[in-house]
């Protein structure tokens, strides 16, 4: 057992403030910009799969009630990523294709990463789904290269 650490150790020191709050500051961003990625994502993958995104699709998919997803569908129609058809569902944007590109490339980095550290390959797919959203741009250059040099799937 880890004794504890004595007041005042690097261990236990605070942080300094200003990088505190950059560092909640980033946790908070990725935490709003994590469910629009996960929207466009699917929205994606569902055209790709059957040429279009229903809402009782993406609901269905997501485990929410159709609502939850119609207010979702009007943040991504306001902030540009979707348009919605009447009687013909959701399509991504240009935006919202780029986004979703970007997405799925993130994941797959952290996959393989965590595949290159021996991680199974179903637990790697589960657990890349939410860490894909809080990486920095510097984190998952590491990831890709530490990924190549090591062979992760």
């Amino acid at each position: 057992m880890q004794e504890p650490s004595e007041p005042g150790s690097p261990e236990t020191a605070l942080v300094d403030p200003e990088r505190h709050v950059e560092s909640f500051r980033q946790a908070r961003e990725a935490r709003r910009s994590e469910l629009v990625e996960d929207y466009v994502e699917l929205i994606d993958d569902l055209i790709g799969d059957g040429g279009e995104a229903r809402q009782v699709d993406i609901a269905a998919r997501l485990g929410v009630a159709q609502p939850t997803v119609a207010k979702m569908l009007k943040r991504l129609c306001e902030d540009g990523f979707v348009q919605q058809r009447p009687y013909r569902g959701v399509f991504l944007t240009e935006a919202g294709r780029r986004l979703a590109a970007q997405a799925r490339e993130r994941h797959r980095i952290v996959e393989r990463f965590l595949c290159a550290l021996g991680v199974s390959p179903e637990t790697a797919r589960r657990d890349a789904e939410g860490i894909e959203h809080h990486v920095s741009a510097e984190t998952l250059a590491a990831f890709r290269a530490f990924a190549e040099r090591h062979g992760g799937a």
